[in-house]
């Protein structure tokens, strides 16, 4: 069972790791985008720029999540750890939420009409 916890922890972790690269790879990428338009002149590259951003964050938090989540529920899973994760998961998701907002303008669960 030591093996297995161990094992989780590594997994964790490096979901953990891929996350903060989404992150940052994200935001070189955004960045190397706005620095090509800006260049071009191709119109408001300033909002397409908060978008690369935005959505590489957005990634990026669901990978943290999963790695909180796989951390705290299968290597230590004490009440106090669950509380902290739930706060966790509850700060990021609100985070997800207000990033989506702010990218397409509308909350997730809304339909885009189009017609």
């Amino acid at each position: 069972m030591e093996n297995f916890r161990q094992l989780m922890e590594i997994i964790g972790t490096a979901v953990d790791g891929v996350g903060v690269f989404i992150v940052a790879a994200g935001a070189i990428v955004a960045t190397a985008r706005l620095l090509v338009h800006r260049t071009h002149n191709t119109g408001n590259y300033y909002s397409s720029y908060r978008q690369d951003i935005g959505r590489a964050i957005l990634l990026g938090l669901e990978f943290l999540i999963a790695g909180d989540i796989i951390r705290t529920v299968v290597v230590a899973p004490t009440i106090q750890n669950v509380v902290v994760l739930g706060l966790i998961v509850l700060i990021r998701t609100f985070l997800s939420l207000s990033l989506q907002l702010e990218i397409e303008g509308r909350l997730p669960w809304r339909r885009v009409n189009n017609g």
